[in-house]
């Protein structure tokens, strides 16, 4: 490794930090290629359910029949085998893509379709707005990649006062949120109950993810887009975001927030 500190100068530095590993991971649904993302190949029973889940080709657990890993030297296959009312959506909205991690769109044919309509958000929990601002640094304890690399993100699911109860990562934030989705309706989670904790930007496909699984309010140590932020306000959801330092601004749903 070649550490540059000013032009025309360099010095070697010897065990560098660790990279964060990125792989092709192919979403395959009965026979059928949905996608081919690029993620951190860690929890990807979880990552490929969550993914099924959040774009909406399972409406629950119970339309799932199977998942399998299958190695390759090129990458792994994630076989999803699925009930026939979500095969028919497959068959309705398939695709084959390759995502680079900061593309949660990828594959939309048309611009209506990036408006999806979003389910109703459920009442939800009541977060305190120190708790709320608090959520980030409660997610640090719980991101072992991004010790190793300070390159991959996380998703959390907090519940209040208790905390931080699961989190998963990725080298893509959109990922992180597929596998915490997964692992959720793997683990019998209502959504409902918690909180989502984000270590980054809150765009629009991450708000319709969010809405996607029934998460009604989302936490975010960065800023927000102004598409994600109305789309927020206008599915009901609440919106937090820049939770740092002990402060943080709601952009939506206040009324989930004590405090603000």
């Amino acid at each position: 490794m070649t550490l540059h500190t000013a032009p025309g100068a360099a010095r070697s530095v010897g065990g560098g930090r660790a990279l964060v590993r990125e792989a092709p991971v192919a979403i395959v649904c009965n026979g059928a290629t949905l996608g081919v993302m690029m993620a951190t190949p860690a929890d990807l029973e979880d990552f490929a359910l969550g993914f099924a889940l959040t774009e909406g080709v399972l409406a629950g657990l119970d339309e799932l029949r199977e998942i399998e890993l299958v190695d390759h030297a090129a990458g792994t296959e994630a076989r999803l085998w699925l009930a026939p009312a979500a095969a028919a959506r497959v068959a309705e909205r398939q695709r084959s893509l390759i995502g680079p991690v900061g593309c949660g769109l990828c594959g939309i044919d048309s611009l209506a379709k990036v408006a999806r309509k979003l389910p109703p958000a459920p009442p939800g929990v009541v977060l305190p707005l120190a708790e709320a601002c608090a959520a980030p640094d409660l997610l640090r304890a719980h991101q072992p990649e991004h010790d190793r690399t300070r390159a991959a993100h996380a998703a959390g699911f907090l519940v209040p006062g208790r905390g931080i109860v699961l989190a998963r990562e990725d080298v893509g934030r959109h990922n992180a949120l597929d596998k915490l989705a997964g692992a959720l309706a793997r683990a019998g989670t209502d959504p409902a109950g918690g909180v989502l904790v984000l270590t980054s930007r809150v765009s629009t496909e991450m708000v319709q993810k969010a809405a996607s699984i029934g998460i009604p309010t989302i936490v975010a140590v960065s800023a927000a887009t102004d598409y994600a932020a109305r789309l927020a306000a206008d599915s009901g959801l609440t919106l937090v975001t820049r939770a740092r330092a002990g402060r943080c601004e709601v952009l939506a749903g206040p009324e989930r927030i004590a405090g603000a």
